[in-house]
């Protein structure tokens, strides 16, 4: 069977934050969950495209401000959600940049891994405690197809601070947000309640691209009609790994066309790299050290 929104279970009463929810994957995936039932929360930067984002969707939708590339603003969102809500019952980790010139946080931490990787890491161990205990509560972590390109986590050099590389500070990123599922689902297996689980959208025709150089940004939008996918298709990964009842902890979903590219959600497997259990914990131990933040488990 093909996986579609029409799989998606009644949400009613439950509460699901997704960041990056104002445009694009995160979009889709808000507007989906409202429309079955969830009140959902846009945890956006900008709050004013936030508001505009969330009038176009049908059901119980509030808006966060929500800067991943702040630590402050990243404490200041969690302690407002916890004074909004007494229970989360998905947080979908959504939101990110992708082949920026190189520019720093406002922490000092090169801009795809400080917000890509640390802002959810940091963002997810202020909120867990409200999570934690809720039934089938889960953490889905949008990774990307890009993980598996040059990538590496350079603990020599995280922050790219000797040399920079567009795409290999992206898949760095990406591989970050799996070996930080994979590692976090671990750590929750003993809670018994809550899961952490990850996804893909393939290659889905999004935003995410205005950072690319010109020459490749102009070719994408000549090239991007015929190859990628809708963003209602690149969410469907999400949607599943959020809802489907059958899912388990530590899944990955992506689309099940050729290379993984477009089509419908499916379990697929990640990087050998990925799943390395040292690498994860080396990565959650310094992830923990550069945020000061420590998960409740």
């Amino acid at each position: 069977m093909k996986w579609t929104e029409r799989e998606i279970p009644n949400q009613t009463g439950r509460v699901a934050v997704v960041t990056g929810a104002n445009t694009g994957l995160g979009f889709e995936t808000a507007r989906a969950l409202a429309e079955h039932g969830a009140s959902v929360v846009l945890a956006v930067r900008d709050v004013e495209k936030g508001k505009q984002a969330a009038a176009r969707i049908s059901g119980d939708v509030t808006v966060q401000e929500l800067d991943l590339s702040s630590l402050e603003s990243i404490g200041h969102a969690a302690a407002e959600l916890h004074t909004k809500h007494d229970r989360i019952d998905l947080l979908i980790n959504n939101a990110g940049v992708m082949y920026t010139p190189k520019q720093t946080t406002r922490d000092g931490f090169e801009l795809q891994f400080g917000t890509n990787h640390l802002g959810h890491f940091a963002f997810t161990g202020q909120v867990l405690d409200l999570l934690l205990g809720v039934p089938d509560s889960r953490v889905v972590t949008v990774s990307s197809i890009g993980h598996r390109v040059r990538a590496a986590i350079h603990f020599d050099d995280l922050q790219w601070e000797r040399s920079y590389s567009r795409m290999a500070a992206y898949a760095q990123s990406k591989l970050a947000n799996l070996l930080f599922t994979y590692e976090l689902q671990r750590r929750l297996a003993r809670h018994g309640t809550t899961v952490a689980t990850a996804a893909h959208p393939g290659m889905s025709d999004t935003e995410l691209i205005r950072n690319v150089p010109t020459a490749v940004r102009l070719g994408a939008r000549l090239v991007t009609p015929l190859i990628a996918q809708k963003a209602t298709m690149g969410a469907l990964p999400t949607l599943r790994a959020a809802t489907d009842p059958a899912v388990l902890g530590g899944q990955y979903y992506g689309p099940d066309g050729l290379g993984e590219s477009r089509g419908h959600p499916e379990v697929v497997t990640s990087s050998n790299q990925s799943y390395d259990v040292a690498l994860q914990r080396r990565l959650w131990t310094v992830s923990e050290d550069l945020t000061g933040v420590k998960f409740p488990l």
